[in-house]
């Protein structure tokens, strides 16, 4: 590999070779943006998030296959008067005003206007100031057709009411999600660009130094965004989550690749007259950590492919698309762009042949000293700080709630809110049951079933929605005393399912229980999330360590990487969330958080760890471990801890997006790479290859 990287590098870095890898990366550009299809073309505000083959999924099957009434994409309006109560009749005028309408893909709405008046009030609260109307649409509409069905049932309650309309449920929370982030997409690619260049610009003090890397960003993500793009048409799904995610990552490799390149670059500009020939070198060195870098972050994402979840595995084929092209840009692209500019890239500190290498008096080089001076001390103060932090995971709360991740004013929230207020809590999302027997029920085996789902703990209570005509297939709603997304109620319904068979044996009825709806699917969820993260944990660790003895040739070098990688994740996540806590009063996550964290933390963070031993082991060849070391943490500690500053910064900028899952997440992976870039790699990673590696060398000399 090292061969052959060297083979390519040897030739970007000539002036022929960089003229040709820049004409064929600006021509490749072009013709994506001019022929092919951007990614934004088909994101979609949520994708199947639950394998076929889960209990609810084939359980809403069977529901839609015996009910047919319930096929649909499920929508709730929710009314409030202006003026006190609301009027049955003229509600159900408007309902009936609305129907007429002939609305694209509307499927069912409540007909208020043919229902008894005892039904009719079911669907008003207990001042008459709040209503709630269930409907669907086709499940086939796309979330815009739908958005656009939306708005002419909007336009219609305006113009012939003063009611006050929200559009909650599965439908509204698809809508407002594609319009929160279709504005969000905007904010988060300026702030980052934005970002990225204040901070290059304050490091760096040289404009083209930040002006550079952002430039090859730029190239990458055009081309990244048209071949997503091309994927999508030909039938990848892509949510607009993992776009968002996606952009960020783009961006923080590249500019930590280039930081790495160029940091090389400045230091062979010092022993060299050409920039061909400095570049050269530098790529000779740096090349093969730089591309294996990627290579980790590639494996790491390729991973996902084995989670059951879905927006796990809708990350794997649109971040591994992504970082192929990174890679193959860090080594083409990146020291072709650098090469260019050459020594005026630095100005005003332009680098000449002769300058010092290393600055002795550098912070990173007292760090390094000091590091090698007192190794225990270091490993001893560090390893205890990572150990407190982490024991705050066993403080760890998990939200099932997705409402509770909006912002607090969007509609599809407010309209759940005001149900939670003004309705039973349980009957916001109510259970569906499905029993199937072989043979017809009979009138007391239904009503011995209903009385024994009725005394389950925590149910509130149970009716009959409809039975086939045959009398074998029964459909109960199931409402329980809790939200229907609460810790409790998820543990309830769990216990039902696994408790199903003892149910109907109590009932005296033989056939099998289904059990659908939001609660059901959140059992499923909950369970699928929880083999993911375990089984994505084993196989990343494993496939990252396997990846590092290649690159060291050193299986206790790659243990050190990889256990302090590990222990770095884990301390991020706790003090991640008691800063959280602390700062944000966010005191719950979202379950998918720390697989998300493992997977950026790791991967990422595993990339200063690389930079730093691929140095480490070139100047070993030369001197004593100690000595190897000091040169290591002088030489890396400049261009890893500003590369790690803007790293952080840009995962923070997720902190901008309305969603409360992508905030909690961009915050611990920015902890968690400022824990990596100072503590770490610059402190705990050396102190351990000092204690260590040193009796080695003493055998060694000993030896001899």
């Amino acid at each position: 590999m090292k061969t052959f990287l060297r083979f390519i590098t040897d030739r970007v870095t000539t002036k022929k070779g960089m003229w040709i890898t820049l004409a064929a990366w600006f021509i490749l550009a072009m013709v994506l943006a001019v022929f092919a299809p951007s990614a934004k073309e088909y994101e979609v505000s949520s994708i199947d998030a639950l394998p076929k083959d889960a209990q609810s999924v084939i359980a809403k099957e069977k529901v839609d296959k015996y009910f047919k009434n319930n096929d649909g994409l499920p929508a709730i309006l929710v009314f409030q008067s202006k003026n006190g109560e609301i009027g049955l009749q003229e509600l159900a005028a408007l309902l009936d005003r609305i129907k007429q309408e002939d609305i694209n893909g509307l499927k069912q709405i409540i007909p208020l206007s043919a229902l008894p008046p005892q039904a009719a009030a079911g669907f008003f609260s207990e001042d008459k100031s709040t209503a709630v109307i269930p409907l669907s649409f086709d499940s086939s509409l796309e979330i815009k057709e739908i958005r656009t069905s939306v708005e002419q049932i909007e336009k219609i309650v305006k113009a012939e009411s003063d009611f006050t309309l929200y559009v909650t449920g599965p439908a509204g929370i698809g809508i407002d999600t594609l319009d929160l982030f279709s504005r969000a997409d905007v904010v988060l690619i300026l702030s980052t660009v934005g970002l990225i260049l204040v901070l290059l610009v304050i490091i760096y003090r040289s404009p083209l130094l930040a002006l550079i890397p952002l430039l090859a960003a730029g190239f990458v993500y055009e081309v990244v965004m048209q071949t997503l793009g091309l994927m999508g048409a030909a039938g990848l799904v892509i949510s607009n989550q993992t776009l968002s995610i996606m952009s960020i990552l783009l961006f923080a490799a590249v500019i930590d690749y280039s930081l790495f390149v160029f940091s090389r670059y400045r230091e062979e500009l010092k022993g060299h007259e050409s920039k061909f020939d400095a570049m050269r070198a530098a790529m000779r060195e740096t090349g093969m950590p730089v591309f294996f870098s990627g290579g980790t972050v590639l494996a790491a994402m390729l991973v996902l492919f084995f989670a059951q979840f879905g927006d796990y595995r809708n990350f794997a084929p649109t971040f591994g698309t992504t970082m192929v092209i990174i890679m193959i840009a860090s080594i083409t692209l990146v020291p072709a762009l650098f090469t260019l500019f050459g020594r005026k890239s630095f100005w005003p500190k332009i680098p000449r042949v002769g300058d010092p290498v290393i600055k002795q008096n550098s912070t990173w080089s007292r760090i390094g000293k000091f590091v090698v001076r007192k190794p225990g001390l270091s490993v001893a103060v560090i390893g205890i700080l990572l150990l407190v932090s982490a024991g705050n995971m066993f403080n760890m709360q998990y939200e099932f709630d997705t409402m509770k991740s909006f912002p607090k004013d969007m509609p599809s929230r407010q309209g759940y809110e005001i149900l939670e207020k003004n309705f039973q809590k349980g009957d916001l999302a109510p259970t569906t049951l499905l029993f199937e027997s072989e043979e017809p029920v009979t009138s007391e085996q239904q009503e011995a079933l209903q009385k024994t789902l009725e005394a389950q703990p925590l149910v509130s209570n149970i009716r009959v929605n409809g039975i086939t005509e045959n009398k074998k297939v029964i459909n109960y709603s199931l409402t329980f005393e809790q939200g229907p997304y609460d810790v409790e109620t998820i543990d309830a319904l769990k216990d039902m399912i696994e408790r199903a068979d003892k149910i109907t044996a109590d009932s005296k009825v033989e056939g099998k229980i289904y059990f659908a709806g939001e609660t059901a699917s959140k059992v499923d969820e909950r369970s699928i999330n929880n083999r993911d993260l375990i089984l994505i944990v084993v196989l990343e660790t494993l496939l990252i360590l396997g990846m590092l003895v290649i690159l060291t040739k050193s299986v206790k070098m790659s243990i050190y990487m990889m256990g302090t990688i590990l222990i770095s994740f884990l301390a991020a996540l706790g003090l991640g969330m008691f800063l959280t806590s602390l700062f944000f009063d966010i005191s719950t996550i979202s379950d998918r958080v720390p697989l998300y964290s493992f997977v950026f933390l790791v991967a990422l963070g595993i990339d200063y760890n690389i930079i730093l031993i691929s140095r480490y082991q070139e100047e070993r060849r030369k001197h004593s471990v100690k000595e190897a070391v000091e040169i290591a943490v002088a030489n890396t500690g400049g261009v890893i801890s500003s590369a790690g500053l803007i790293l952080a910064a840009t995962f923070a900028v997720l902190m901008t997006q309305p969603i409360q899952l992508l905030f909690v997440f961009g915050f611990i992976v920015a902890v968690g790479i400022l824990l990596d870039t100072f503590l770490i790699r610059g402190i705990l990673l050396p102190g351990l290859i000092v204690l260590f590696e040193k009796e080695k060398s003493v055998k060694k000399n000993t030896a001899s």
